[in-house]
């Protein structure tokens, strides 16, 4: 069994210092190559999400980690010791730049090319993708059967009458990926089971990552709202685990600030009895830069020794109504202070 990783940095600009290695006010380019490394050689971190939503992203960074800090991923294989995670575009949001999404996957087997040169033998250092504002389970497949068939597939194609594809430059690898749904609006929370049933009956995976959006929801809903959503999601996935037999490995989005989840080295021990059950939680920027570096990585080191810290609750279905009835009279309350200040 692979390792689930506990910690995934990702890029959220929400750091109020700048690193000392930034080269200006913001992370990126080479920066965010040398940003990942750094969370995982310095402060512990599993896992990288390399985000190229709504942003430019460098498609070489498997190469350019490997290049550049040799000695660091001899030791630590890329896709078996810590991970790179591509978040990608919807496409069905992302009207302008689609075939990011693309562009995104197509890098999947040149990155897997990269890294079994370097280490000498067959490695997947990319394997895993999230798709943001999932609503249904369809995405999933279409996205997974993309790759299978748009990416590996052509690889089966006749260039010649004599010559295919994958005789001219290789084989495609690895031949499927895996996708993690991230889920992010209120109708999706509160049915996570359409989305994720669907999808595991249909694919039948051996295990599914499942990201459930916790800072989104509160500026969209209200602090309190997003908490119930965030919890009645977690018991609807834990129902699922026990109905299918397939394990279910949630992640949950979250900032330092408390209306963004309260992950924070003071909050340690409270957000780790608010969230039971979650596996993986985001480290983002203002975690990673905004406290000292001793504690940054103390609050790592606990979060990927003791998560999951006990399982989620399952929610009976009276006490399921009970908390959506109040996460609409809130997010109702919530919008019309916002709508009198705007």
């Amino acid at each position: 069994m692979r390792l689930i990783p506990r910690t995934m940095s990702t890029q959220h600009p929400d750091n109020a210092c700048v690193p000392q290695w930034c080269k200006s006010e913001v992370i990126e380019e080479d920066d965010e190559v040398y940003e990942a490394f750094f969370v995982f050689s310095e402060l512990g971190c599993h896992e990288v999400m390399w985000d190229a939503e709504g942003k430019d992203v460098d498609t070489h960074v498997v190469r350019k980690l490997l290049l550049s800090y040799e000695e660091y991923f001899r030791e630590n294989v890329i896709g078996r010791d810590v991970f790179l995670t591509y978040r990608l575009p919807n496409p069905k949001v992302e009207e302008a730049e689609k075939k990011i999404m693309v562009e995104s996957l197509v890098n999947i087997p040149v990155s897997c090319d990269v890294a079994s040169k370097f280490y000498g033998r067959e490695v997947t250092p990319i394997f895993e993708v999230i798709l943001p504002f999932t609503t249904n389970s369809r995405e999933l497949v279409w996205l997974l059967n993309y790759y299978k068939k748009a990416i590996v597939g052509v690889q089966e194609l006749d260039i010649d009458s004599s010559v295919k594809v994958k005789d001219w430059v290789g084989c495609f690898k690895p031949p499927t990926i895996e996708v993690i749904p991230l889920i992010e609006d209120m109708e999706s929370l509160k049915g996570a089971e359409r989305i994720v049933k669907p999808y595991l009956d249909t694919v039948k995976p051996p295990y599914l990552r499942v990201f459930l959006a916790r800072s989104d929801p509160a500026l969209n809903y209200g602090i309190v709202p997003a908490v119930l959503l965030s919890k009645i999601a977690l018991s609807k996935l834990k129902k699922i685990e026990e109905e299918t037999g397939i394990p279910i490995y949630p992640i949950i989005g979250v900032g330092t600030m408390p209306f963004r989840g309260h992950l924070s080295p003071s909050n340690l021990q409270n957000f780790l009895e608010e969230y039971r059950g979650i596996y993986t939680v985001t480290i983002q920027s203002s975690l990673k830069y905004d406290y000292p570096i001793e504690e940054v990585k103390r609050t790592v080191r606990i979060l990927n020794t003791i998560l999951p810290h006990g399982e989620q609750e399952i929610l009976e279905p009276h006490e399921e109504q009970v908390l959506l009835s109040a996460t609409q009279k809130l997010k109702a309350s919530y919008q019309e202070v916002i709508a009198n200040l705007a």
